[in-house]
C-alpha cells in the first residue's frame, strides 16, 4: 500500500492543507485515512484534505512525500482523477 501526500501549501479556512491520494483505489485511500483517524468528511472527490498539523502523521504512517504536480499526475495515471465540474452556465 503506497499513499502520496503533497506539501501543505494550499490555503483555506485559516490553515494550510495537503492532499492525500492513492494511485491504486479509493478503498486503499479510505483505509489509510481511517487508520490516521481522519474523518470521511475530509474526502473531496479523489483525495483527502489534511491540515498541515497532520502532515507528519501521514508521512510517519507511510505516505510518500511528492509535489502537488505529482499528486495530480498519479491520479490521472491511475484513472482516479475526478476534477471539479464547471458551472453549466449562469442563471440571470
Amino acid at each position: 500500500m503506497t499513499l502520496y501526500i503533497d506539501p501543505p501549501s494550499w490555503p483555506g479556512h485559516g490553515r494550510m492543507w495537503s492532499h492525500l491520494v492513492s494511485d491504486v483505489s479509493y478503498d486503499e485511500l479510505h483505509t489509510f485515512a481511517e487508520g490516521l483517524g481522519v474523518s470521511r468528511r475530509a474526502f473531496e472527490r479523489d483525495h483527502y484534505d489534511l491540515p498541515s498539523h497532520r502532515y507528519a502523521d501521514a508521512v510517519t504512517a507511510g505516505a510518500v512525500e511528492v509535489s502537488s504536480r505529482e499528486v495530480v499526475r498519479l491520479l490521472y495515471a491511475a484513472g482516479l482523477r475526478r476534477p471539479k465540474r464547471r458551472a453549466q452556465g449562469r442563471i440571470s
